[in-house]
């Protein structure tokens, strides 16, 4: 039995015709079911489907096309014939996509325009100056592009990452062995500036209370003076220990100096300081 008649041997009205795909074969997926055959009841509306066999950038990559396809010199351009086919296409496209056709009748109006220049004599005037060939500018837009789109087509050819290649991951299971590191003096000798320096921010300052009399520092300056006549300014300090006493000392000395009671003296500029006490008439 062929895969084109019924168990009962009559040829099934709704087989696969000859170069059809056969019943593992799908000619589409619907929700990821394959369907082997079209159904009866399909409708595929006019302008459901386009085909585009050729797809354009813009205009110019539309019009370079045309040219080497026919393989013109794109210094030479046969306006007339280019023309022509440009216009073709730009008909296509506007009976179905009126926007992206705004795009190229830019470009077909400036080709008509080109052509009608080349159309037109040359005056033989001298006051006039010569404009050239009209093709020179459209023909340098057309090399740019080119040369811009070459260099587009190369970057693409270059290898990229996730799309050509990728980068080879290997995964390697640490040990369950714990290693220490080693420590040699100098790791120790930092560890313990760093305790210092944190134990020398937090250390606290405490200010003691100590009763000093200053008339009691001024006796003790009398009774040095009454044995000697004169006492240099330092060894007047001797036996004086700790900066509050040194303080109070200084002071009871200024309290006698102010009282008229001693007499502070020096020989020289900077000769030595000494200490008398007050001369008093008999």
């Amino acid at each position: 039995m062929t895969p084109d008649q019924a168990p009962d041997g009559q040829v099934d009205d709704h087989a696969a015709p000859s170069g059809a795909p056969l019943d593992n074969a799908a000619i589409a997926r619907l929700y990821g079911e394959p369907l082997t055959r079209l159904p009866n009841d399909l409708y595929i509306p006019p302008d459901a489907l386009e085909i585009f066999l050729d797809a354009f950038e813009g205009p110019l990559d539309l019009l370079l096309y045309l040219i080497r396809k026919q393989n013109f010199n794109i210094l030479d351009i046969p306006m007339a014939q280019v023309t022509l086919q440009y216009l073709e296409y730009v008909e296509q496209i506007r009976k179905s996509n009126l926007e992206l056709a705004a795009e190229y009748l830019l470009m077909a109006a400036m080709l008509i325009e080109i052509k009608s220049r080349m159309l037109l004599p040359k005056r033989q005037d001298d006051l006039v100056e010569d404009a050239g060939d009209p093709r020179a500018e459209l023909v340098r837009r057309l090399l740019d592009y080119e040369q811009i789109k070459s260099a587009a087509m190369a970057l693409g050819n270059v290898p990229q990452e996730g799309r050509d290649f990728v980068r080879p991951q290997l995964f390697v299971e640490q040990g369950l062995t714990q290693s220490w590191p080693e420590v040699d003096p100098w790791d120790l000798q930092r560890a313990w500036l760093d305790v210092l320096r944190r134990a020398k921010l937090t250390q606290h300052h405490r200010i003691g209370r100590q009763e000093l009399s200053v008339r009691e520092h001024m006796s003790a300056i009398l009774r040095t003076l009454q044995s000697q006549r004169f006492v240099e300014f330092c060894d007047l300090f001797a036996g004086q220990h700790g900066v509050p006493i040194v303080v109070v000392h200084f002071v009871a000395m200024l309290e006698l100096a102010k009282e008229t009671l001693i007499e502070i003296t020096q020989a020289e500029p900077f000769a030595p300081i000494y200490v008398r006490l007050a001369y008093s008439p008999a």
